[in-house]
């Protein structure tokens, strides 16, 4: 919504209400249809924020969800390198001993080597044998001789096994280290995204919030302007209330005179043996005004509707929008586009002008609001069903609504319940 314009339409609003009814006819006309426009387009803006804050909310209702799946990641990922680190540790332990196994192994082949060159010829090792003291001692240096050849063939392949051993543990040891920086990388990834991911959303959240709120506030001062608006209608049948009772307290005072006269009393004794009457009093006071109201009241429930179709889309009383409370004296009714908005019952016109028409029938009151076009003007005695004028078109929500209500004297009620069924 913007704001120059919202501005704009409360510096009018405030100029009106120091502006006497009097004012001209198209003045408070584009004055109400700009009030109304702008209060649906702000309720579908609300809505619409209200919708949207809803999703963002699901939407960090997840993201909390995948924030805690990503924090329960990590600390999977966090057990995985304590497991890895648990493990390079021990294979290096394991190929530094395994290398000095290897170092002893390739010692004692070495001395093993140093003993073969020096009787590498059969000379040497046929001497070696009959050099024994006897025949026992001969027969073990044979063994001995065989068994140290088969273990120079054992050592060395001791030699190669602790050597491909030593190679597996190190390839291993590389791909630990290589899967713990992988982890490492990983896990420092989940944490950039968890961070990015909660500032973002929270954000986002935050300006909704902060939206939601600038529109609720605009919402509640439309909601004033539409209270001193529907004031006028208020106004006009208090100030018919008003001239009834002046009417009916000149003919109290002018009785008052002619007892006065005839009983020889002061005016004032004579005015305080006349009882004042109630606002419902004075408005049936007269015989057609009395017919009037009993009429009107054996109809509830048999009233004609304003309008040839339509159907009620907005109720009469006080609802709460997004917790701005709205007090609505009528019903909305949609139509058709330019339809013909007609009385609900026979009375006098008392008020007709900027979209406006309040017509009285005895103590009872009809108005009507949201006109396009108002065929009736003021002091208009108008008959049941009688054309009064056409519904105008709420360009916001796209289609012709027709405001109507109904009060007995300055006492409003539900007019849903007087209309047919």
């Amino acid at each position: 919504m913007n704001l120059n314009k919202i501005l704009f339409s409360i510096i009018i609003l405030c100029a009106a209400t120091q502006i006497s009814f009097g004012q001209s006819s198209v003045a408070l006309k584009k004055q109400r249809e700009k009030i109304e426009i702008e209060i649906a387009s702000l309720n579908k803006e609300l809505a619409a924020k209200t919708r949207e804050k809803l999703l963002s909310q699901k939407e960090v209702n997840a993201l909390s969800r995948q924030l805690a799946l990503r924090e329960e990641k990590i600390t999977i990922i966090s057990r995985e390198l304590n497991n890895l680190s648990t493990q390079i540790n021990s294979n290096t332990k394991t190929v530094q001993s395994l290398k000095e196994e290897l170092q002893k192994m390739r010692d004692d082949y070495e001395k093993m080597i140093m003993f073969a060159f020096r009787n590498k010829n059969g000379y040497n090792k046929m001497m070696f044998i009959f050099a024994s003291k006897d025949f026992n001692q001969a027969f073990k240096r044979v063994k001995y001789l065989q068994q140290f050849t088969d273990a120079r063939k054992i050592k060395v392949a001791e030699i190669e096994v602790v050597k491909k051993e030593i190679e597996l543990k190190i390839a291993q040891l590389e791909a630990d280290r290589k899967t713990q920086k992988d982890l490492l990388a990983d896990q420092q990834q989940e944490r950039n995204i968890i961070a990015k991911d909660r500032a973002e959303h929270q954000g986002q959240l935050s300006q909704i919030v902060k939206e939601e709120r600038s529109v609720k506030g605009q919402l509640s001062k439309k909601q004033q302007e539409k209270k001193r608006v529907d004031s006028q209608i208020r106004a006009a049948i208090a100030r018919e209330i008003a001239e009834e009772r002046r009417k009916a307290e000149e003919e109290r005072k002018r009785k008052a005179e002619l007892e006065a006269k005839r009983t020889g009393k002061t005016v004032a004794e004579v005015e305080k043996t006349i009882p004042k009457k109630t606002d419902s009093e004075i408005l049936r006071s007269t015989p057609e005004a009395a017919r009037l109201s009993a009429d009107f009241q054996s109809n509830r429930g048999r009233l004609p509707w304003p309008v040839g179709q339509g159907n009620i889309v907005r109720g009469y009383g006080r609802r709460s929008v997004e917790g701005v409370t709205i007090d609505e004296p009528d019903v909305a009714i949609r139509t058709a586009d330019n339809a013909a908005v007609k009385t609900v019952f026979e009375g006098d016109v008392v008020q007709a002008l900027g979209g406006i028409v309040v017509i009285k029938h005895g103590e009872y009151f009809s108005f009507y609001s949201n006109l396009g076009s108002v065929s009736v003007r003021k002091g208009q005695k108008v008959t049941r069903g009688q054309q009064i004028g056409t519904a105008g078109r709420d360009e916001d929500l796209g289609y012709s609504v027709v405001n109507f209500g109904l009060q007995q004297g300055q006492r409003e009620f539900d007019p849903s319940s007087w209309l047919a069924r």
